[in-house]
């Protein structure tokens, strides 16, 4: 037993830490734009060699139908995850339209306006309607174009052998869902407050075309004639032009308890906002959005973290949750990474697997309103400057300096570090965490800071940037074809999702209008 890990049970206060516990689960969903050889978006429609956008578990598409979603089950071997997701990106790579590539960063190529944006379709079921009505509504809301910045959501889970044995060293005696379900609102509230440093160490959007912000305000700077940037920029998706909704700035959730949480969002679903009502439901006798709420459902709601379980056929994701508390928790704060094939690799994973299990295990004071909002602040300011060696942020009410603050919490998750490279034998747990420590030191390694550096070094725009990585990583993933086995299994996985939306549409009993009715009561 080293004095790191003795240590590191001392700080977490726990007599001591499993082999097994060290099987964290993870799945990933990569999401990237299909853009043509020139570097525009896609007209195309979905492949249909990747099956139906509604029922294939493995990909799908998100607001628009050229963007792609990967989803990747949940694994307990990092390796396997990224070879699961390595395998999508093949498999679709081999079934897009001639001369079409994936797209590598999370700001969009090049676009004429919202025009160019072609919302996603799902058929002609009730549900099908439904995923196109919601999309139509973010439109009418928020405009396409921030819903085509493409990210990557992580999703994390402790095993559950863990969850027994750690309700014994707490001394829990109430329900085990309920304990677990607690846990996971007590990672969350640590996620929150920390948040930040995951936009400084993987931020990879610190630029964008010029056409991305036509018609809107901001602060960003000419970076050239065509592209923009912010010179200490991180994560501009995570800012003001990317995933925030003005309408949601005053919307205070709470994270203490599962009960708070679901009512706060359930409110918020069923509360008129009288700019979506000067829109209306519907005009000239077309549907315009869902409903005319704050949300129009859960999924509206912009967070950098999410509490999931994975919902039983035709349930919404809140009932899910107060039926059978917190399965999973997804993280929703990272951009892709352009140098990397599949926007992230197993270095960041571990450092994702260390942050969260520090979340998890540190103490986690309850949120209050004024801490919600101050979270909100700190990451708009690493948004714009979080490479900036002045910046300060405020923590407890204090002012401190992003690089001091940061310094004692990479320190702090040598704790956390130590307890995986125990549960897995060797460093590289703690060799993922130092190379973040090196990002700190210099903060040009970051993936903003690189990008913009190779942007300056060798006068690219972010469309040349975007491009020259789009088409070398295409190529790359498309010159190591799949094996056999894998081609078969997704080639029939496609073909029954097709077959399994043909079933879902010839069920339908009842009429679209009493349908999204009964949606939204």
């Amino acid at each position: 037993m080293t004095k790191q890990y003795t240590e590191s049970l001392q700080r977490y206060q726990i007599p001591g830490f499993e082999q097994s516990w060290g099987s964290i689960h993870r799945g990933i969903e990569r999401e990237s734009l299909r853009v043509t050889s020139d570097g525009r978006i896609a007209q195309t429609p979905h492949p249909a060699a990747l099956g139906s956008a509604l029922t294939n578990p493995f990909i799908t598409t998100d607001f628009s139908e050229s963007l792609l979603e990967f989803i990747t089950p949940a694994f307990a071997s990092i390796d396997e995850c990224l070879k699961s997701l390595e395998d999508i990106h093949r498999f679709s790579l081999q079934n897009l339209a001639e001369g079409e590539i994936l797209w590598t960063s999370s700001m969009p190529c090049p676009l004429s306006g919202e025009a160019d944006i072609p919302l996603a379709e799902y058929g002609s079921s009730n549900i099908g309607r439904l995923k196109k009505l919601y999309r139509k509504g973010l439109h009418n809301r928020y405009g396409s174009l921030m819903q085509i910045i493409a990210g990557l959501h992580y999703n994390f889970s402790m095993p559950e052998d863990f969850w027994p044995a750690y309700q014994k060293i707490k001394n829990d005696k109430s329900d085990l869902q309920d304990f677990r379900t607690q846990q996971y609102l007590h990672l969350i509230r640590n996620f929150h407050r920390n948040s930040w440093i995951l936009l400084f160490l993987f931020g990879a959007s610190p630029a964008a075309c010029k056409c991305f912000v036509k018609g809107r305000s901001h602060t960003l700077q000419e970076f050239d004639a065509h592209s923009l940037y912010l010179p200490y920029a991180t994560c501009l998706r995570m800012g003001n032009l990317g995933y925030k909704s003005e309408a949601q700035k005053s919307l205070f959730v709470c994270y203490n308890e599962l009960k708070s949480y679901v009512e706060c969002l359930h409110k918020a679903m069923h509360t008129p906002f009288a700019d979506y009502e000067a829109i209306g439901q519907k005009q000239n006798g077309e549907y315009m959005q869902m409903n005319t709420n704050l949300l129009q459902l859960e999924n509206e709601f912009y967070s950098t973290i999410r509490p999931k379980r994975v919902a039983k056929n035709g349930e919404r994701p809140l009932q899910s949750l107060m039926r059978g508390g917190i399965e999973y928790i997804e993280v929703r704060a990272l951009d892709l990474n352009p140098y990397m094939p599949l926007g992230i690799d197993a270095e960041q994973i571990r450092f994702l697997d260390t942050f969260l299990l520090h979340c998890l295990l540190g103490e986690s004071p309850e949120c209050n309103e004024r801490e919600f909002f101050q979270v909100a602040s700190n990451i708009s300011q690493v948004v714009e400057r979080g490479r900036d060696p002045a910046l300060i942020l405020e923590r407890d009410g204090e002012s401190v300096k992003l690089t001091d603050w940061a310094a004692e919490l990479l320190d702090d998750l040598d704790h956390a570090a130590a307890l995986l490279d125990e549960a897995h034998g060797g460093s590289a747990y703690q060799d993922s965490l130092d190379q973040q420590k090196a990002k700190l030191a210099n903060p040009d390694l970051t993936p903003s800071g690189q990008i913009l550096r190779e942007m300056q070094q060798q006068g690219l725009s972010f469309y040349e940037f975007g491009m020259q990585h789009s088409k070398a990583i295409t190529q790359s993933l498309q010159d190591n074809g799949l094996d056999s086995t894998t081609r078969e299994m997704m080639l029939n996985t496609a073909s029954e999702s097709v077959r399994r939306q043909q079933e879902i549409e010839a069920s339908g009993d009842v009429d679209f209008d009493a349908f999204l009715a009964q949606w939204n009561a």
